[in-house]
């Protein structure tokens, strides 16, 4: 194997193991997860449609592994199983891709049931079990348990696939409550088909030998084709790591976590690393050459890393108070927040002014979609300007730009859809539900997310549009539309206006024309909404709706 300088050049050698090989490897410590890897994200019916895949022999992607002498902090932990030490007397192997795939068919074809059964999702998301018989297969075969031992004896649990003595006890309690022969026999013959197909999987694997970390990071941005490419932050996380201390991964991690309390603990990390660039005086935090920007910013990473913390903690507490924006799921933008932040590192203690401006500015770019339709250059420029306003030294960071109109489909994937939400939140700040008590309409979203925005009317061509979408606590059995009905016909008209809902739109809802309805209580909201958008200093937008983007990644 040749080299260059001292460093080995890294080699490239596809293979083909079995799936029990590769979790083989895992539970013996040969096989380890960097610790800068991303943690467990994935949602249970990405790990449910992981399981069916591998049954219909459907590939999954392949994993890359680098085979390192090299040490390299990993986790002991893997799907909430404990992972030997790594032996320091022989090549070790690190996992570059594949971590939430794998974590997924370790925890659930490994993970034993509990007698006691799981409390919480941390501990039922790894009792998975496979349904036997005739099923609907559009609602899937695959379940997640949750109770412990008392899935149905039809619910082929993954962790006995793997271990005959368990299999075999499946088989007892299975005939112990079948009584037909025939049936006990499809369902058996079933079961073991199953076992077999996850047995005998194949998975191909690429095996990166020799270099050093920078060299199989680089080799896996280029080569990474299952579809969830290493992000940025893991990049220069790995590529700047250090053994004595903590990666760049933990540290977005806690400032995520110290987030929480203000409601932006859900912010996405690429968002958390782009301020940390921003702060540490990056003009491009979009496609910068991760390599290079690792060697530029390793020195002065720790500093940055902790003004950043500091200064999101500014922007997220502006957000809150001086905008109305309670939650990191409804900012327009993420590049709201990386350019807030830098304005905070600058002026930590803005004047009032420097506030109004501020807001008019998050208003404004939402409300236009400037960050929709910005480039590289044009984002480069907008955050020159941000730090130039907060230096004093420039103008006003928002040129006025033309207003897109009122959306016409609730899409919370929208920025323009996220603005109305908020300025919605803000216009009808007390509300009262149909029994005249007050209610937080945050809470719903917090519980509910888009779904605490229920639909008023069902049939209707405008079904879709944000004027029939309203938060509002019903009984149950009792519509949002009966409710309003009620309102009405009770004369309480002060709590329909409490929720921005016109006492006239419902005169129509009631008189069984669900589309005046809805075209009603646009219009009011347009009129509401436009004289907000003068306060702000901008232009009102033309009448009518316009098509809901979905543009706020």
């Amino acid at each position: 194997m040749g080299k260059t300088g001292s460093v080995e050049e890294i080699t490239v050698k596809p293979e083909v193991m079995l799936l029990e090989q590769v979790l083989q490897e895992i539970a013996s410590g040969k096989l380890r997860v960097p610790r800068f890897q991303r943690p467990f994200v994935w949602r249970p019916e990405q790990m449910l449609s992981l399981f069916d895949s591998i049954e219909r022999a459907y590939p999954i992607g392949s994993l890359l592994v680098w085979e390192t002498d090299t040490t390299i902090p990993s986790l002991d932990h893997v799907a909430d199983h404990p992972i030997p030490e790594a032996d320091p007397n022989r090549t070790t192997s690190f996992l570059l891709d594949g971590h939430q795939r794998l974590s997924t068919l370790f925890g659930g074809l490994r993970t034993r049931p509990t007698d006691r059964g799981p409390s919480n999702q941390d501990e039922w998301r790894w009792h998975i079990h496979r349904e036997l018989g005739d099923t609907d297969e559009q609602a899937g075969r695959y379940r997640h348990w949750r109770r412990g031992n008392d899935a149905p004896p039809r619910c082929l649990p993954m962790s006995s696939v793997l271990r005959t003595m368990d299999f075999l006890a499946f088989g007892r309690r299975l005939e112990q409550a079948i009584t037909d022969k025939d049936e006990l026999a499809r369902l058996m013959a079933e079961a073991e088909e199953i076992a077999h197909r996850i047995k005998s999987y194949q998975i191909a694997v690429v095996r990166l030998k020799g270099g050093d970390l920078s060299h199989a990071v680089e080799v896996f941005s280029r080569l990474n084709s299952s579809g969830q490419a290493i992000s940025p932050d893991q990049m220069v996380s790995a590529l700047t790591y250090q053994p004595e201390g903590e990666s760049l991964t933990d540290r977005i991690g806690q400032i995520r976590e110290n987030l929480g309390p203000l409601g932006f603990g859900s912010t996405p990390p690429i968002t958390i690393f782009r301020s940390i660039l921003a702060v540490e005086g990056e003009s491009d935090v979009q496609t910068a050459r991760w390599d290079a920007l690792a060697r530029r910013v390793e020195d002065n990473l720790a500093t940055a890393v902790d003004e950043s913390e500091k200064a999101l903690s500014h922007a997220a507490e502006f957000l809150r108070k001086e905008v109305g924006v309670p939650l990191a799921r409804l900012v327009p933008y993420q590049h709201h927040l990386v350019f807030i932040a830098t304005f905070f590192h600058h002026r930590p203690d803005p004047d009032q002014r420097q506030k109004d401006l501020l807001a008019r500015w998050f208003w404004g770019t939402s409300w236009s979609g400037f960050f929709a339709g910005a480039n590289s250059t044009q984002i480069k420029n907008a955050l020159t300007m941000m730090r130039d306003f907060a230096r004093g030294n420039g103008k006003d960071p928002w040129e006025q730009q033309e207003v897109r109109p009122f959306p016409d489909r609730f899409d919370l994937r929208s920025a323009r859809v996220r603005a109305f939400v908020l300025w919605e939140l803000r216009e009808f700040s007390e509300r009262r539900d149909a029994g005249g008590n007050p209610f937080d309409p945050l809470q719903e979203i917090e519980r509910s997310d888009s779904q605490a925005y229920r639909h008023i009317t069902t049939k209707n061509p405008l079904s879709s549009h944000p004027a029939n979408r309203l938060i509002l606590p019903t009984p149950s059995g009792v519509s949002v539309q009966h409710a309003l009905v009620r309102l009405l016909d009770e004369g309480r008209t002060s709590l329909l206006d409490g929720l921005g809902v016109p006492a006239d739109a419902v005169q129509r809802l009631s008189a069984s024309d669900p589309e005046g309805f809805v075209r009603r209580r646009a219009e009011f909201l347009r009129g509401r909404e436009g004289a907000f958008m003068q306060t702000m200093g901008a232009r009102r937008p033309e009448a009518g709706d316009g098509v809901t983007d979905i543009d706020t990644e």
